[in-house]
């Protein structure tokens, strides 16, 4: 009787393309992007530089389908992340031939922006209240809500307390 492999022994079959070492677990990042690191290299926290080898596979991330409907054609939405990390929401029927590089299907799109929600902590610097902000990619920011962007300066205004979470 055959002994079957579980999803571990699969990663661990690939092989590094530099130095031929196993290739190591995959890593889920903040934002969501997967990749796989070869085995013999480690991230070093004090230098910032990878340890040993530095081969990183980067994985795509798969489209997730929505309990939304597209407005243009009633499909069901997929949220989708753009190769520089952007998210968006594009309807199913929504396809792109590399070869006639023409795009088919419906061509509805929503890009996600970033969100804020009002928290019930004050601010350390000034008193006011903080806000939760979080990016489009899904970073998490904690911010006084009296900081701004003063778009015809081109500068901060209020107060700059920020925390990254």
């Amino acid at each position: 009787m055959k002994d079957k492999k579980d999803s571990k022994d699969k990663v661990n079959e690939e092989t590094c393309p530099k130095c031929g070492s196993a290739l190591g677990e995959i890593t889920v990042t903040k934002s969501g992007k997967r990749f796989q690191r070869c085995s013999t290299g480690n991230w070093n926290q004090e230098t910032h530089q990878v340890d040993g080898c530095s081969y990183i596979k980067w994985l795509p991330v798969e489209p997730e389908t929505l309990d939304e409907k597209c407005p243009k054609c009633g499909a069901p939405l997929l949220l989708t992340t753009t190769r520089f990390g952007k998210r968006m929401k594009k309807c199913s029927t929504n396809s792109w031939d590399p070869k006639t590089r023409t795009a088919s299907g419906c061509d509805y799109v929503e890009w996600i922006k970033g969100t804020t929600e009002e928290l019930k902590e004050d601010c350390p610097k000034c008193g006011e209240k903080l806000v939760l902000y979080t990016s489009a990619s899904g970073k998490k920011l904690k911010k006084c809500s009296t900081s701004k962007w003063n778009q015809e300066e081109k500068r901060a205004s209020g107060c700059d307390y920020k925390e990254w979470l």
